[in-house]
Parts: structure tokens; C-alpha cells; sequence
């Protein structure tokens, strides 16, 4: 599966809005169509978008043929900066284009060119290889037969390779370790029911799909051993922005005693930001929220909020499995410390 790829000078994105029910790529000619990509959800999850946002940066410059690449550059790179305010992804792979900018401007913009697209292949195959890291370090921690409940998608829809969240469960179940998974619907786009539901079937993996209220219900059953979610930001306290509902999903779970995992790459941490409450969140169309398929499904006059995340603190968390290793509390001595071990 491979839901975003570069091809002669064109970056193909698979349109996850219309997955279950067509797989159809969009062909992005133009950076714009990639950034409408992003602000729609047609490409999502958090390690995704900063691989297609690296792609776009690139694409905007092989295509620009002015006088000074260098400022245009910086130009678009600004307008991706707001597609999305939450995932960080996003910022770290503007910030590695922008470096390659600022660090070589003597070079001619044929150059420059060059090595834009070189340093977003370099994200597209560093992302690839933390996920496996992430994938080999969550099957380890993962006990035989586990049931695990998780929420959204973090398969290889969201990322570059098996997935995070999703990657450790469907590894756990090619080693044999995976007895049955629980996962939500995710309102109000779906994209458990949508996306998860199509990777699991995919994959023959034995599963569950349960609406975003059952989670207490399922819980209480003892139908549930541990739970796995990504993550779109983490900061150096632990605290953990994820799509929304994740929190509430963390607090039933540390009141029923059931492990609550979090499966996300350093490029997802935020070293700048302590606490979660000072996390960005972004608030979408309540039209989302509002409507079903195109249909409105409340009477008129009705208004609606739509937080595409919540923050989960880093007190409800068993431990983050990054392509590092995993990080056990106290989550923020053990963050700092990692953060100095590998000089990030």
C-alpha cells in the first residue's frame, strides 16, 4: 500500500476520502493541490502529512520559474505552515526544506532544485525507517494473545510503511502474538470505521469495529488488554495531542487498569512545548460534524464544535513507543533523557 508517490516531476496522493469504497489517486501537478490535499484529509496522519508537505515544497520549486527561488520558496513553505496547525510533522519537515535553502544559497536554483527533491525523498525514507523501528520495538512490549483497542487510523494510510499505533498490531499479528482488535468508528469522519476497518481486512486480521461510545461498554467486559494510539504531537512532559476522543479513551482506560500505549516517531515530539494545554488545536468545519455523507442529519439552527484533537496528560500513559526505544514514566525525565542521548 502506498498512499502517496512521486513520479516525473508529479506527486500521486491517494484520496482517503473515498476510501473504503474507491481507491483513486490525485495527480498534483501544482503545490496548491497539495495543500488542499492536506487541508481536506485526502492525505492525513500526522507522519504523512509532513512527507507530503516535503513533496509539495519541492514540486512548488522545480515548477517555479522566476527570478528568485530562494524567497518564493519560503512563500509556499508559509502557506503549508497553515494547512494544519497540529500535527508537527508538518513543522519539522518545513523546517528541513527551509534548511536546505538557507544553507546553500550560493547554489543556482537548478541546484537548489535538485536538492529539495533529494531532501524530501530523505524524509520520505527516514519516516519508513522509523516506523519499523517503532514497529519492532511495540511487537516486544505487546504479550501473547493481546486484545487491543485503538482509535483513527495510524496504519499505513497515516504513514510511510506498516503504520505506528496500527504497524505494532499488525506485526503482533504476524507473529502470532495478536488475538483480536477493537477499533472506533472515529466521528465524525470515520476514519476507523474507513480506513482502519479497510487496512484490517486487508491484513485478514481479526477485529471489531465499535462505535466512539462503546469504549466504557467494551472495557467493562474485560474484552480488552491494552490499548495503542498515535500521536500528531507530544510534548517534552509526555502529554500527547491525538485525534479527538483519545483522551476520553485513556481515561476509562487508566480506570479500568488497562495499558494505554502511545506508537509515535520523535518527529512527532514538540521539545518546545511543556504542556499540552499549549498545544494548537485544530477546530474544523462543524459541517463535519453536522452532516453525514452530504446530508444534514440535525434540524436547522443547530450549531456544532469540531476539535480535530484532544490532549491525553502524560499521567494516563503506560509508556510511547518511538523508533528510539520506548519511553516509560516519568515520562518527562526519560524524554529529556533521550532527547540528550541522541543530541536532538
Amino acid at each position: 500500500m502506498n498512499p502517496i508517490e512521486w513520479k516525473n516531476n508529479v506527486l500521486y496522493i491517494l484520496d482517503q476520502t473515498k476510501l473504503p469504497w474507491k481507491e483513486d489517486y490525485i495527480l498534483c501537478f501544482k503545490y496548491q493541490q497539495v495543500i488542499d490535499a492536506i487541508k481536506k484529509m485526502k492525505v492525513r496522519g500526522a507522519p504523512i502529512i509532513g512527507v507530503a508537505a516535503a513533496y509539495g515544497i519541492a514540486l512548488a520549486a522545480i515548477k517555479y520559474t522566476g527570478s528568485n527561488l530562494a524567497e518564493y520558496v519560503h512563500e509556499v513553505m508559509s502557506e503549508f505552515a497553515i494547512s494544519r496547525p497540529t500535527a508537527v510533522n508538518l513543522f519539522f519537515a518545513i523546517k528541513r526544506m527551509a534548511n536546505v535553502i538557507n544553507s546553500n544559497k550560493n547554489l543556482s536554483p537548478t541546484e537548489l532544485k535538485i536538492l529539495l527533491l533529494e531532501e524530501a525523498r530523505k524524509i520520505e525514507n527516514e519516516e519508513r525507517e522509523k516506523t519499523q523501528a517503532i514497529v519492532t520495538y511495540g511487537v516486544e512490549i505487546l504479550p501473547h494473545n493481546v486484545r487491543v483497542l485503538t482509535h483513527c487510523n495510524t496504519g499505513s494510510l497515516a504513514t510511510i510503511g506498516l503504520g505506528t499505533a496500527l504497524g505494532v498490531i499488525k506485526e503482533a499479528w504476524n507473529k502470532g502474538k495478536l488475538s483480536h482488535v477493537y477499533f472506533t468508528e472515529t466521528r465524525p469522519l470515520l476514519q476507523g470505521a474507513r480506513l482502519t476497518g479497510w487496512e484490517l481486512a486487508q491484513e485478514r486480521i481479526p477485529s471489531t469495529l465499535i462505535t466512539d461510545n462503546m469504549v466504557g461498554y467494551i472495557f467493562s467486559k474485560k474484552l480488552v488488554d491494552m490499548v495503542i494510539v498515535g500521536a500528531d504531537r507530544i510534548t517534552i512532559r509526555g502529554d500527547v495531542a491525538n485525534k479527538i476522543g483519545t483522551y476520553s479513551i485513556a481515561v476509562l482506560a487508566y480506570h479500568h487498569k488497562i495499558p494505554f500505549y502511545v506508537a509515535a516517531p520523535l518527529s512527532s515530539f514538540d521539545f518546545n512545548i511543556e504542556n499540552g494545554e499549549d498545544i494548537p488545536i485544530e477546530e474544523r468545519d462543524q459541517d463535519e460534524v453536522l452532516t453525514f455523507s452530504g446530508k444534514k442529519i440535525t434540524a436547522e439552527g443547530i450549531s456544532a464544535i469540531n476539535p480535530a484533537f484532544d490532549v491525553t496528560p502524560a499521567e494516563f500513559i503506560s509508556g510511547i513507543i518511538t523508533d528510539k526505544g520506548v519511553i516509560y514514566p516519568p515520562l518527562k525525565d526519560n524524554i529529556i533523557k533521550l532527547k540528550e542521548e541522541i543530541k536532538l
